[in-house]
């Protein structure tokens, strides 16, 4: 079946193509002929025209409208087949429900519950045999899927919502698997348990605690060595950051470009073996988001992206949701997961829109906790009216960043999390020499407006370990002062701020009538009338975000009140409720 150009074809298919390429060159012969085109050779055909001929969207669409005459014939990979596990997997002379299962002593409500299985391992049993575990507490009903850990043993992991005996039953085409019962004793507890959207577009954790994002990057910190992965640990441990940005596959791209010890799937002479998974990779994931949780962290998983030499970002339908089914049911049952479909997604050529919502449906299936759920771009901004989709998650680094935090709550009425706007170091990208000022500036007009920021540190280093992506050691100026920020929302009455009306030249959040933060940024003013909220008498700070001082005036204040300000950037006023 023959397939013509579109916004999604690769660069490099069109350039390689003598009609798609007089077509470009007709049009925009300085860039085809640049090395820009063919360091993007990967890059969408539609971003990257977005981006060589913005603002010129007309000249765009009709290059677009040309190239879509023309047949593409470039050579797509193989794709593997489906497998679906026979019913025949054991022989009828193996009794029902034989197989042993081990049940923890203990349980508490928001902690992971494991359930373990010893069962047969001949064939491949990790696409071989299905299995789900059916619990049950009145009327309260959760489907758990199964997976193969190795050696004959099958995990089913859950996360139980609420306290109290839960019951379950197995199914299963292995015989000695089917129809297995127990019963898990759940305690109460005293977990937060997993991050769910709350009221008015916001997060809380699912006991209620608000939760207000103050992210950072590390996009292959756990392809790294054991000691560089207990570096990050121990500087997270040092650090406010309460999410942390992360791929399931390694990274290749500047700096990074070191060989993993273990991957996703096990390595074969002819690539790699996608019927089959990697314990060894999965033990070491599962210790490192262990460790994230117990230092309050969360882990928002990539599960593709396309900076690729090993080819996962071309695997093929089956491929792709064999390695969803695998990787959700294996780590749905921790509480501080957060899935992205995709870092960049509009790089992934081989990925149309209408495949992302197929990707998104299998996760949504798979995961019996309903954990966090979006996607990220490159240059075009996905539909996050997606019902799949939980929040965005956004890439967007000018200065207009911040006032259209706003417009997205109320496109999409979900959270929005700025998942990247550059990074802090002194690297000779755009993206990744952005000052520690910069950087604060950014999160401080972002947080107002309601906004969940993530930061990432790129300072140069000759052995290339850069936090941004391989973790490490941190270095910049920007994180105590995203601490800063983070007590100063914390010490909000609801834990939390929401854009409020305020003047044009300076960004206003807070609580509406109890709790007024007034940001000016990189301006400086000398002075400031401040008009104090109707009906509020307001005790009133004069914060420094970069010194990290706060300087309470005397007394009580109510209307309009003239303040003397340092005239320099940077400055905030805090009006507290008396």
């Amino acid at each position: 079946m023959s397939r013509t150009f579109d916004r999604y074809s690769p660069l490099g298919s069109a350039l390689d193509n003598e009609h798609a390429r007089a077509a470009l060159e007709q049009e925009i012969p300085d860039v085809v002929a640049s090395p820009l085109a063919e360091a993007l050779r990967t890059a969408p055909l539609g971003g990257f025209l977005q981006f060589v001929l913005r603002p010129d969207t007309a000249k765009v669409q009709e290059l677009l409208t040309a190239l879509e005459t023309i047949e593409d014939t470039s050579e797509q990979p193989e794709e593997a087949v489906p497998i679906e596990p026979a019913a025949d997997y054991e022989p009828g002379s193996v009794p029902r429900g034989s197989a042993h299962v081990r049940t923890p002593d203990s349980a508490a409500r928001n902690e992971t519950v494991e359930i373990a299985f010893d069962g047969p391992s001949h064939g491949n049993p990790f696409v071989e045999v299905e299995l789900l575990a059916r619990f049950e507490q009145g009327s309260d009903i959760v489907i758990v899927g199964g997976f193969y850990d190795g050696g004959g043993r099958y995990l089913a992991r859950f996360l139980p919502p609420a306290a109290g005996a839960w019951t379950f039953v197995t199914e299963s085409n292995a015989r000695s698997l089917d129809g297995i019962s127990g019963t898990v004793a759940v305690a109460e507890g005293d977990a937060r348990g997993p991050v769910r959207v709350a009221e008015r577009g916001n997060f809380a954790y699912s006991d209620g605690t608000p939760f207000v994002g103050f992210g950072t990057t590390a996009y292959a910190w756990t392809h790294q060595s054991a000691q560089l992965q207990d570096q990050t640990i121990e500087s997270l441990a040092q650090a406010p950051f309460n999410k942390i940005r992360m791929g399931l596959f390694p990274k290749d791209y500047l700096y990074n470009k070191n060989e993993p010890e273990s991957f996703v799937f096990p390595r074969t002479d002819d690539g790699w073996d996608t019927t089959r998974f990697d314990l060894d990779y999965f033990a070491n994931l599962e210790r490192r988001i262990r460790q994230l949780a117990a230092l309050g962290i969360e882990a928002d998983l990539i599960l593709f992206h396309p900076y690729d030499r090993w080819g996962f970002s071309r695997l093929g339908a089956a491929a792709d949701e064999r390695y969803l089914t695998y990787v959700v049911r294996r780590l749905a049952g921790f509480p501080n997961v957060w899935w992205s479909m995709a870092n960049e997604y509009d790089l992934l050529t081989a990925k149309r829109p209408e495949y992302w919502h197929r990707l998104a449906r299998v996760v949504a299936r798979e995961d019996h906790v309903g954990h966090l759920l979006s996607i990220h771009n490159w240059v075009e901004i996905f539909d996050f009216s997606a019902e799949w989709a939980t929040h965005a998650s956004i890439q967007r680094g000018d200065a207009e960043m911040g006032g259209l935090i706003d417009e997205w709550r109320h496109r999409w009425g979900k959270p929005v999390a700025v998942d990247e706007f550059g990074y802090e170091g002194d690297l000779d990208q755009g993206w990744g020499n952005l000052t520690a000022e910069a950087v604060v500036q950014r999160f401080w007009s972002g947080t107002l407006r309601g906004g969940h920021l993530t930061h990432g540190e790129t300072f140069w280093s000759e052995d290339e370990i850069i936090w941004w992506s391989r973790g490490g050691h941190l270095r910049g100026g920007s994180p105590a002062r995203i601490a800063f920020l983070k007590r100063i929302v914390a010490e909000s009455p609801t834990g939390r701020v929401e854009a409020l009306p305020g003047d044009w030249d300076a960004v206003t959040g807070g609580v509406a009538g109890e709790y007024v933060l007034i940001y000016f940024g990189d301006h400086r003013p000398r002075f400031r009338d401040v008009a104090v909220p109707q009906g509020m008498r307001a005790e009133i700070d004069i914060i420094d975000t970069w010194q990290m001082t706060i300087t309470p005036l005397p007394g009580t204040y109510e209307d309009t009140v003239r303040l003397q300000l340092p005239a320099r950037p940077g400055i905030a006023l805090r009006l507290r409720a008396v």
